[in-house]
């Protein structure tokens, strides 16, 4: 395996990165049209963290981490570094020792479509991770690949300088040339939100709000007493 250590690519604008980093991974989602989120499957190993920050992509052989060693010299203040393999991997190919690296160099966290290990540690250092899973099994340094390319996670197009946002909910990826119109979406999806939540503390139903009984009434869905749908069920049984 051949690979290149792209140096310097474009970033998002930071100001824009910690404007997104203000909203939660759903509204940022929802935002984009429902798009950019990473599976269910990368899940964090802490709680009650959100984080931001333009994304340094590895990729790497299952099981190898040199890689990831060769990133950490590319990864700079408000980075993301976000690694996969070519092929599924659950190894623990990143631990404590890495994230001394990378705090050091004012990385935000990982994004790992791999194993993890060393997960009390970073907790304790509050580096924030999320991973496809966490595994003790260590990794060998002996196989080449690539840095700052374009990588696929989940069926997302993870592009170098992309905005990584990761929170309790997940992981979505922001292209970075979207980053400030994507903020702006936010903001009116979340101003949007405030309103609901005030009129549903009013009592408003989401029924009502949305206009969703005629929705129902479209669907054929109907409205029975208990008596009636009792009687209904008697004559069927």
């Amino acid at each position: 395996m051949t690979g290149v250590i792209v140096t310097n690519p474009p970033k998002a604008d930071l100001e824009d990165v910690d404007a997104l980093a203000g909203f939660g991974v759903a509204t940022v989602s929802e935002a984009m049209g429902r798009t950019g989120l990473l599976g269910p499957g990368i899940r964090p190993v802490q709680q009650g963290v959100r984080v931001a920050g333009t994304a340094v992509t590895v990729l790497s052989r299952p099981g190898d981490n040199l890689m990831i060693h060769a990133a950490v010299e590319q990864c700079g203040e408000g980075d993301i570094l976000v690694v996969t393999t070519t092929s599924p991997s659950t190894d623990g190919m990143f631990g404590e020792l890495f994230a001394t690296a990378l705090r050091r160099r004012g990385v935000r966290g990982l994004v790992i479509n791999a194993g993890i290990r060393d997960t009390q540690e970073l907790r304790e250092m509050d580096f924030p991770a999320w991973s496809r899973a966490v595994c003790a099994q260590g990794t060998v340094k002996a196989t080449g690949g690539s840095v700052n390319v374009p990588v696929a996670v989940d069926g997302q197009v993870i592009r170098p300088g992309d905005v990584i946002l990761a929170d309790d909910d997940g992981v979505v990826v922001v292209p970075r040339d979207s980053a400030r119109a994507t903020v702006e979406a936010s903001e009116a999806r979340e101003a949007k939100e405030a309103r609901s939540r005030e009129a549903f503390l009013d009592g408003e139903l989401g029924l009502d709000r949305y206009g969703l009984r005629d929705t129902l009434k479209k669907l054929g869905v109907e409205y029975k007493t208990y008596e009636e749908y009792t009687a209904d069920e008697g004559e069927r049984s």
